[in-house]
């Protein structure tokens, strides 16, 4: 993704302004032939902003790596790791986030809190989304 594509993209979720037309829908997510993790990402945010989660950034790049959406809540600042599957026949989506994914969304994390000093609890959730099936799954403390 280029970086003005970027930034117009971070633009556009900091503002809440997802302008994609397969969101209104989970039925219109199942004709997405070729969707990307960027299409899943903007899928997982607006679903969380749904459930009144605030968007506060997405993808964060530090130091240790990547994070895919921050969002927070009343009581938490949540970071959040989305991954996007075709279907479930080959393990859920949430598996793929394996222990060493884990320990660098931890470390960027950590940078993130003390980088923007933030005295929220931290928590790490998985977003899982089948188009297919058009499914998504938020799993809240995926890891710690």
């Amino acid at each position: 993704m280029q970086d003005t594509q970027k930034n117009l993209y971070k633009e556009h979720l900091r503002r809440g302004e997802i302008i994609i037309l397969f969101l209104s829908n989970k039925y219109a997510l199942k004709n997405i032939k070729n969707a990307t993790g960027y299409d899943g990402e903007l899928y997982a945010a607006h679903y969380l902003m749904k459930k009144r989660y605030k968007l506060v950034d997405a993808r964060y790049t530090g130091r240790f790596g990547e994070i895919d959406l921050i969002v927070r809540n009343k009581n938490f600042i949540v970071f959040v790791e989305v991954k996007l599957r075709k279907n479930k026949n080959f393990g859920t989506a949430g598996e793929a986030v394996t222990y060493s994914k884990q320990q660098k969304i931890v470390k960027t994390a950590l940078q993130w809190i003390k980088t923007y000093k933030c005295d929220l609890q931290p928590r790490f959730d998985v977003v899982e989304i089948y188009t297919e099936l058009g499914e998504i799954n938020h799993i809240e403390n995926a890891f710690a």
